[in-house]
């Protein structure tokens, strides 16, 4: 009597137009699509490494050698002298700075106790 099950007797049926469907990534630089050799993530962001670079200077950055601010990125030396040197991270953005807020609140607490 034989044993094996009548699924051992069939042939495995491969199909002949085998695909990996996977989504295509696009670069967050340049819009075009990024294979996976050339992959780079960065706050969840995608690039070519070759993409992935200075604001201000264009350098080619790495993971190890950048930071981000609002979505941009700089080299370090750049970051520091755009940003860390002013201690204020709003400057260059259009924005009210901290200290012009803060005087505007003490002007009201002196009107208010007056």
């Amino acid at each position: 009597m034989d044993t094996r099950s009548s699924n051992e007797d069939k042939p495995v049926q491969r199909s002949k137009s085998f695909s990996f469907k996977t989504q295509k990534e696009v670069c967050s630089s340049c819009g075009k699509t990024v294979y996976p050799m050339e992959r780079l993530v960065a706050n969840n962001l995608v690039f070519h490494s070759s993409c992935f670079c200075c604001k201000h200077c264009n350098a080619k950055l790495s993971l190890g050698t950048f930071a981000a601010l609002q979505g941009e990125f700089y080299c370090k030396p750049h970051y520091q002298q755009l940003f860390k040197s002013k201690g204020n991270y709003d400057e260059g953005f259009g924005r009210k700075q901290h200290k012009e807020l803060w005087a505007s609140k003490e002007t009201d607490n002196i009107t208010k106790t007056a």
